[in-house]
């Protein structure tokens, strides 16, 4: 089907093509934004966990932030935020210190989340406004075809034709949308679990390896 042929159908689809263009231009920029800022985010993942849970042996605070620094991503966040804060309580209790990083964490986590998830509400409202907007369309050009019945009768089919194919090219226009929006979206709602679930082990072990280490961080200077 060439773009001619797009134009042809488009025009033929009504006014209600309209907001499904808009739809369709949306769900588009929304999903490659997202596959780049998941990329972003998990990439280099198991590397630096690595990294950490090896300088974590040497107990040196200043070279796990370096670490966190030199790394991007929401796992790398969570550390990070849970390290300053263990760190810049030294002067408490080795159960406060703890206490106030797994605030730190937790309060990261959801920043971290809400960044994972910003865009998915935009999918999924796109994959069930779509079809809609195609049902719409069907109404409207049903109701064009009986118009034209009404003012002309049946002596000009090609009349209500107009109206069938603005029915049969909105509805199919719509469900073209949504179905693989649904399934971006689907897709793009594992990968956030998967993410989130990784952050939540990775802030166990850093509650863990705090809890065992009492006071033998090396504080940072």
């Amino acid at each position: 089907m060439d773009k001619f042929a797009v134009l042809e159908y488009f025009w033929k689809g009504g006014p209600v093509m309209w907001p499904l263009l808009f739809c369709s231009i949306l769900a588009v920029a929304f999903v490659l934004e997202r596959f780049w800022h998941y990329h972003k985010a998990s990439k280099h993942t198991n590397l630096f966990l690595d990294r950490i849970k090896e300088v974590f042996h040497s107990r040196n605070l200043r070279a796990a932030l370096e670490v966190c620094e030199q790394s991007r991503g929401p796992i790398a966040s969570i550390i990070k935020a849970g390290l300053i804060k263990y760190q810049s309580s030294y002067k408490k209790s080795n159960e406060l210190r703890q206490a106030e990083a797994e605030k730190a964490i937790e309060a990261a986590g959801g920043l971290e989340m809400a960044r994972l998830e910003r865009g998915l509400i935009t999918l999924a409202t796109v994959s069930n406004v779509a079809p809609l907007l195609g049902f719409l369309g069907t109404v409207t050009g049903m109701i064009r075809s009986f118009d034209v019945i009404a003012r002309k009768g049946l002596n000009d089919p090609t009349l209500v034709a107009f109206g069938i194919s603005e029915a049969l090219i909105t509805t199919a226009t719509g469900l073209i949308i949504a179905i693989p929006t649904l399934g971006f979206y689907n897709y793009f709602t594992s990968r956030v679990s998967k993410m989130v679930l990784q952050m939540q082990e990775t802030a166990t072990w850093l509650m863990e390896t705090l809890e065992s280490s009492e006071d033998d961080f090396q504080p940072v200077k």
